[in-house]
This record gives C-alpha cells, structure tokens and sequence, in this order.
C-alpha cells in the first residue's frame, strides 16, 4: 500500500476530502460574515445560529411537510433569509452608526434567543436527516472511496461561493453595494433605495448561512447547538482571510479546512487549536489579515 510519510495514502486523501468538505463550511458562513461586515460593517455573532436555523428549517420542513433536500435546499435559506430581514428591519438597522460593539452584543443576544428557542422545542440530543437518495453511496476511485454526498458538499459550495464574489465584485448591482456603503447620498441621488439594499444584503447574507446550514444537515446532527463551536472557527477564518474581504474569505476557508484536515493525520492534538494558532501568526505578520487591505 502506497504511503506518505509512513501515513497510507488512502486514509490521507480521506482526511483531505473531510478537511475540504469542513472548509466549504467555513468557506460559505465567512462569506456571508464577510458579506454582512464588509457592506453593513456589522459583526454578525448571530450568523451560528442561523446556520443552525437553516438546517433545522430543512429538517422541519422533512418532518412535518414531506417536502424533500432538494425543495429544503432552495426554500430554507429564502425562510431565513426572510427572517434575517426581519431582524434587520426591526433591530439591526439601529446599529449602524454606533460602535461595532453594539452590533456584536446585539447578535449575541439574538443568537442565545435563536438556540434557547429550537433547544426548549427540540432538546440538545440532535435530530437525523437523512441523504438524498440520489447521493447516497460512494464512488470507488482506485485508491480511496469517496462519499458523493461530501463531493457534493464541496461542489455547491464553490459554485455558490464563486457566484457571489463574482455577483459583488464584477456587477453593477456590486458597484453600487460597494458605493451605497461609503457614500449612501451619492448613490441615493440615482434613484436606488439604498436602506433596502442594505436590508437585501443582509438577508443575502443570512440566506448563504442557512444554505450551509442545510448542507450540513445530512452530515451533522441537526441540533440547535451545532453553529456554536463553528462560528468560532469561522470567525478565526475572516480575520485570517481580512475582514470584509469576498475572496480571502473563500480562499482562506478552504485552505484552513484542509490544513486542518491534514493535521489531524500527522499531529491530532492539535487539529482543533492549529487554526487558531494560524491566526496569531497571521495576525503578527499582517494585521490585516492574508487579503485585507492595510490601511
């Protein structure tokens, strides 16, 4: 059997699929935290449990509706995203021109409302979902068997995350997000509504988290604490990536969950620090962060 410093390949490759399939999660929610801040330049603790949100949606709309994975694919993130606007509307907006703190506190608190509200009607024991049958089983390659549920993950991950650079850095509708942050009045006196916009983006933002959410369904155990470790990390990811920055979001997620796949096959104490460690070098290096712009 082939091997990699003394690792077999077939196990190293499944541990780089697993870190790929984690790091399209974290590729997606940093996105929609890069989304949320770089163009409302609000730190969205709550962004945990609306991927939470996301998939149990899914899994409710399962249970009590019979509506399949693809339906909740496309339905549960407009439901939160709904809901995000919501939430915008009501108590975000408020926010904006007061200290990033504010923001910070106020999504905090939405997020242990979110979970004490799914926890107190499902429990914390976690709830299954189950796989498409159209993406059930696996592939054997040769030299390892691949999940095709997990290549999935990883290929609507980056067609989703590479659309919505594209959509904010290379459209008109971008430019004029871009521009309706930083000089709302200019933008305004061409006729666009800019609140509304800023109201859109965040639910856009949400909408990817619960997209995410319901990929991870199938995998995970739907349970209304499942976005709290990972948001953690998920955070770690924008400040590495740089904060607001579209792609170094993307980018850095999808590095970091390989690195930390792969860690965990030569030096698995450290998998679930060495993202953090990452962040202290790159923060010493770059404050920044890999893509931020120095100002």
């Amino acid at each position: 059997m082939d091997t990699f410093f003394g690792v077999p390949l077939p196990a190293l490759l499944g541990q780089v699929l697993l870190g790929l399939v984690n790091g399209s999660f974290y590729a997606i929610l940093s996105l929609g935290l890069a989304i949320i801040f770089g163009l409302l330049n609000v730190i969205n603790f709550a962004h945990g449990a609306l991927f939470m949100m996301g998939a149990v949606v899914a899994w409710m709309g399962g249970h009590y509706l019979g509506l399949s994975y693809w339906t909740m694919l496309l339905l549960a993130p407009l439901v939160v995203g709904a809901f995000g606007i919501v939430l915008e509307r009501l108590l975000l907006r408020w926010t904006y021109k007061l200290d990033h703190i504010y923001g910070l506190l106020l999504t905090l608190g939405l997020t242990l409302l979110i979970e004490g509200a799914f926890r107190s009607a499902y429990g914390v024991s976690g709830l299954s979902y189950q796989t498409p049958a159209l993406l059930q089983g696996g592939v054997n390659l040769g030299f390892m068997f691949m999940p095709k549920y997990r290549a999935w993950v990883v290929i609507a991950s980056l067609i989703v995350c590479f659309t919505a650079w594209y959509l904010i850095e290379k459209t008109r509708l971008g430019a004029y997000l871009r521009a309706g942050t930083e000089n709302p009045r200019l933008v305004e006196a061409f006729g666009i509504n800019v609140p509304l916009m800023i109201t859109l983006t965040y639910g856009a933002g949400v909408a990817l988290a619960a997209f995410a959410g319901v990929l991870a369904a199938p995998i995970y155990q739907v349970s209304p604490l499942m976005g709290q470790n990972l948001i953690i990390t998920v955070f770690a990811v924008v400040v590495i990536g740089g904060m607001g920055s579209i792609l170094g979001s993307i980018v850095t997620g999808l590095m970091l969950g390989v690195v930390e796949g792969l860690t965990r096959v030569f030096y698995p104490e450290a998998s679930s620090t060495v993202v953090f460690v990452i962040m202290a070098i790159v923060l010493l290096i770059r404050p920044a962060g890999l893509f931020g712009k120095e100002k």
